[in-house]
């Protein structure tokens, strides 16, 4: 797996997310499974299917955090004043629309296009990682090509 940027914050939500997933909806599925096993024969006990799947949704959604939280690489507070790093925030000139949009380029499970945060995680964040001022950057969407223009870093 990648290695993930995440803030300290989200971080610490992740790390209780796993915690009550480990405790508290194992504990509710063991129960699930129990009362399910009481029916007699499992082989047309519609209970204990379900009860089964819904273990095996939350021992992957368990190793996922596990893994997400083993990679993850925690944002330190601001960015950087020279070039684009998860926490930095940035001005850019969008070439094929001549407008100027600000972003900040955050971690793991805190994008919010309508704020202009972006993820390390997505297409756009990936092509700002790294650049710096009068680097520029080009993406395709649906409605065609654009070109963005780094013209300042905030930090």
């Amino acid at each position: 797996m990648n290695e993930i940027y995440i803030s300290k914050e989200q971080y610490e939500k992740l790390k209780q997310e796993l915690e009550r997933l480990k405790t508290e909806e194992r504990k509710k599925i063991a129960e699930r499974l129990k009362t399910a096993l009481s029916y007699g024969d499992i082989t047309e006990n519609s209970e204990y299917d379900e009860a089964t799947t819904a273990k095996a949704t939350l021992e992957a959604k368990i190793y996922e955090l596990e893994n997400i939280l083993k990679s993850a690489k925690i944002i330190t507070g601001k960015g950087s004043a020279s070039k684009i790093i998860p926490g930095t925030k940035f001005e850019v000139l969008d070439k094929t629309n001549n407008r100027k949009i600000v972003f900040t380029l955050v971690g793991f499970g805190e994008a919010n296009p309508s704020e202009g945060k972006i993820s390390t995680e997505s297409l756009l964040g990936k092509k700002f990682l790294n650049k710096k001022v009068g680097d520029q950057i080009e993406i395709e969407t649906p409605r065609g090509k654009v070109v963005y223009e780094i013209k300042k870093i905030f930090n």
